[in-house]
């Protein structure tokens, strides 16, 4: 069997062909958060090596599933070549913080989810000023949510969070990741609904931005804010209770 044992050198080859699937599938996944510049050729040459690597480094006596380990791989390589193109500068990274922690602040002084105007208002920007710097930072969502909560190579992100993946888990960190699991439902409720029903639609039934549009009858535009906003929030709102 090529997953009980570690991978030898006659294994790679198979072990990525059986899994070149995963590639297409996370690609699928990203494709639409990404700038225009970074094309699917880009990310599935990206995600091919994050999945070689993967073959390379599996173990199985780390007790998890060799698909997961993969897809953590292959993530994280379409991420760093994002990183190798300086696509989320230092500059927006600032805004999006900027962002945070305003809404972080007007949901301790009004005790409860501020609106956008009020956000706007706390940031002395027009209400389609703000619109539009949600959409300039959106792309950085696709990264904040894919960033490890820890160091280790089987770390869970703030989308597995999200989505929950039942996947094989560590046993000593089977209670914690499922406070984490839990933590992330309970700051879910406290979006508000669209923004709760563009993340559903999005990771847990993996709907299209513009399949979101149709659903939700908003325009993309807007969809796009919302899940900007959305992801902005949870990144906030679990980095202060974690850290």
């Amino acid at each position: 069997m090529l997953y009980d044992r570690r991978p030898q050198a006659e294994d790679i080859s198979q072990i990525i062909k059986d899994h070149l699937y995963l590639v297409d599938i996370l690609v699928g996944r990203m494709v639409t958060q990404v700038p225009t510049f970074m094309n699917s050729d880009d990310m599935k040459s990206a995600g091919m090596l994050g999945l070689f690597d993967a073959a390379k480094r599996f173990d199985p006596a780390k007790n998890i599933k060799f698909k997961t380990f993969a897809e953590y791989r292959i993530r994280g390589a379409i991420l760093d070549e994002m990183r190798k193109l300086d696509w989320f500068s230092r500059s927006l990274r600032d805004k999006q913080n900027r962002v945070g922690k305003t809404i972080f602040s007007l949901e301790l002084k009004l005790g409860r989810d501020p609106e956008d105007y009020e956000v706007a208002e706390a940031m002395e920007l027009s209400l389609d000023e703000y619109q539009s710097l949600l959409a300039e930072v959106s792309h950085l969502g696709c990264v904040s949510l894919n960033e490890t909560l820890d160091s280790s190579e089987e770390g869970r992100s703030f989308i597995d969070s999200i989505t929950d993946e039942k996947s094989e888990i560590l046993p000593g960190a089977r209670i914690e990741q499922q406070q984490l699991t839990e933590k992330m439902a309970s700051i879910l409720e406290q979006l508000s609904k669209k923004e709760r029903l563009v993340v559903a639609l999005y990771y847990y039934e993996e709907l299209t931005q513009k399949e979101i549009s149709e659903v939700l009858d908003l325009s993309e535009g807007r969809v796009s804010q919302l899940h900007s906003q959305a992801l902005i929030k949870l990144k906030t709102k679990l980095a202060t209770q974690i850290y």
